[in-house]
Order: structure tokens, then C-alpha cells, then sequence
């Protein structure tokens, strides 16, 4: 799961890390970071696609739209082996004395 995070979190913050300085020319004296830069970028990828330069950072907008609710789900649902072990050893701390719920308490289980 890391991997899949590390591989869509990383390339989406530099594109839009990049795309937040190179559009207002904050560019720190390095030439990426040009407004230039930025320009020329887009107009590169508009001319090989086809497309209106202006479109792409809403076409990638709409993908990361698309992607973070698909990918958050899918690290939602993953199973936690850990996460009831946990619960049962913090109940007590936390909680005092109470009875724990059923769905923490092994001799309820079936």
C-alpha cells in the first residue's frame, strides 16, 4: 500500500508543487521554476496531444478528482490484523474498568 501511496502521492504533489510556483513565477533563481518554463511545458504536451494548452491542468485536476476517492477507498478497506489487538490492550487505559464491546471482546466471539 505504501508503494501504490508513494507512487501516485509523490508524482501529484511535484506536478502541482511545480505547477503552483511556475504559475506565479516563484522561481527561487532556478530556471524550472520560470514562468517560461511553465509556458513552454504546456504548450509541449498541448502540441503533442492535440489539445488546447489551458485544458491540461484541469484534465489533471479532474484525474487526481477522480483517483484520491478510488485510492483512499481502496486503503480504507484494506485489513487491519493490528487494529483490534490494539484496541483490546488501550481499552483499559482509556476507559477504566468498563466492559469491552463485543466486537473487541474474544470470549464473545463465536
Amino acid at each position: 500500500m505504501r508503494y501504490i501511496l508513494f507512487f501516485w502521492a509523490l508524482p501529484m504533489g511535484l506536478f502541482w508543487g511545480w505547477f503552483g510556483l511556475s504559475y506565479y513565477d516563484m522561481n527561487f533563481g532556478l530556471l524550472i521554476f520560470s514562468r517560461l518554463v511553465h509556458d513552454f511545458a504546456f504548450q509541449f504536451y498541448g502540441d503533442i496531444l492535440g489539445i488546447d494548452p489551458a485544458v491540461i491542468p484541469p484534465l489533471v485536476a479532474k484525474a487526481g478528482m477522480t483517483t484520491t476517492p478510488l485510492i483512499s477507498a481502496f486503503s480504507a478497506s484494506r485489513p487491519r490484523r493490528d487494529l483490534p489487538a490494539w484496541a483490546r490492550d488501550a481499552w483499559p487505559r482509556f476507559f477504566g474498568e468498563k466492559p469491552l464491546p463485543s466486537i473487541l471482546n474474544r470470549s464473545s466471539a463465536p
